[in-house]
């Protein structure tokens, strides 16, 4: 049930940005009409009378269409402004990576399987030179440091549950905190 609520919200920020340029253009464009609305009027001045049709089409829908038309341009270059002349998103975007956890000192249990796999290669293959075994040392560390998050434990009841497999093993992990996942996994809430 809270997925389809999700999804529904999901659209409904999605269709958000098209229905708000089109509610910003109808409203600005009857709120100026009335102040303009005199330029399209048919009038007859010392016997002259000119017509209120432009190409067949009265004059008060063009109008309309060029008020709104200029509307919409003036959104859009304030947007244009916005995004290359102030450039706000990328602070935006900054603060958001910033404040998740995964983005930042977090690491998901897939991309720590590809990251554990990629340092145990390192491992062998430059296993002389020290510089890259520290570097090898701290990423363990920092997969251990991270398989004590809940994630974990749910990604290992996942493997376990959903795959059907009885041993998913994390050969970077030590004994003592392979088993603690497990036993924390087991533990878990079924849904």
């Amino acid at each position: 049930m809270k997925k389809v609520i999700m999804r529904q919200y999901w659209r409904l920020q999605q269709s958000q940005t098209v229905i708000s340029m089109v509610f910003w253009t109808t409203t600005l464009t009857l709120l100026i009409w009335p102040y303009v609305k005199w330029r399209f009027e048919s009038s007859c001045d010392s016997g002259l009378c000119f017509s209120n049709e432009i190409f067949g089409i009265p004059s008060t829908y063009i109008g309309l269409m060029s008020i709104g038309l200029f509307v919409l341009l003036g959104v859009l270059l304030i947007g244009y402004i916005y995004d290359v002349g102030l450039g706000l998103w990328k602070e935006h975007l900054t603060i958001s990576t910033e404040r998740n956890p995964f983005g930042v000192y977090l690491i998901s249990p897939p991309m720590g399987l590809i990251l554990a796999q990629t340092n145990m290669l390192l491992k062998h293959i430059a296993s002389e030179d020290e510089d890259i075994q520290r570097h090898v040392a701290f990423v363990e560390r920092w997969l251990e440091w991270n398989a004590d998050e809940e994630i974990w434990a749910r990604a290992m009841d996942s493997w376990k549950n959903s795959m059907g497999d009885e041993d998913p093993y994390l050969p970077f992990l030590s004994e003592k905190m392979q088993n603690d996942l497990v036993e924390r996994s087991s533990s878990l809430p079924k849904e």
